[in-house]
């Protein structure tokens, strides 16, 4: 079965590649714009773009998601409940429906934000929620035994929370908030919902203007993977 099933994905293979050399992709004449500079400043705006999309967002989910994890700590209803709200409903609605609200509906009701923000916000608040959770486990995940001996001390809750639940929980969670910071590089591709100039909108632009979608997209990755 595992022969007959490569078998059948190099046959497709063959068949995408042959697809794209009847199309003409693999011609030198497409190829033939890279030596331009314009063609690498346009993608390194893209680049830059993501990046600084990326890092605020990114800062919006970590600082958001700490707000958000305090208030479903909290020992006050009035406090706890809506923060367990806002986090359920974040985490339900997917990031492309909250650009797709922030981009048509809150122009209408009189709120203007640039496509820089109409990305970043939505991206940054979807991800606050997934991050706040993160942190729950990570709280939850240090022994019991840390919180009793901090408030034998006298320490307020503030404090035993501050200085020692919290910093022992970043440990355990390290590696699900480099996760989610990785996704959040990844929903930046949907600047294009926005006509916001990431690294993904613009290789579209460059393939709309040239018809070279192999070259452009392994140029791409080429540029990704250094």
């Amino acid at each position: 079965m595992s022969a007959a099933t490569a078998a059948l994905l190099l046959l497709l293979l063959a068949g995408v590649v042959y697809g794209f050399h009847a199309a003409g992709q693999f011609e030198g004449r497409l190829w033939e714009f890279f030596a331009r500079k314009t063609t690498w400043v346009f993608p390194a705006k893209g680049l830059l773009g993501t990046l600084a999309s990326a890092a605020v967002a990114a800062v919006i989910a970590l600082v958001f998601g700490l707000v958000l994890l305090l208030g479903r700590l909290s020992k006050q209803r009035f406090v706890r409940w809506p923060a367990v709200a806002v986090i359920e409903f974040l985490r339900g609605v997917p990031t492309l429906l909250l650009i797709y609200v922030c981009f048509p509906v809150l122009p209408s009701v009189g709120i203007k934000l640039s496509a820089y923000w109409m990305l970043t916000l939505p991206v940054g608040l979807s991800t606050a929620a997934v991050v706040a959770e993160v942190y729950r486990a990570g709280v939850l995940a240090v022994p019991r035994g840390q919180t009793d001996a901090a408030r034998a001390l006298g320490l307020t809750e503030a404090r035993v929370f501050s200085l020692i639940v919290f910093p022992q929980a970043l440990r355990f969670i390290v590696p699900a908030l480099v996760a989610q910071l990785v996704i959040v590089v990844k929903d930046t591709t949907f600047g294009y919902v926005v006509t916001y100039g990431e690294l993904m909108q613009n290789a579209k632009v460059l393939i709309a203007n040239y018809r070279s979608l192999v070259p452009v997209y392994r140029w791409w990755r080429c540029c990704i993977a250094r």
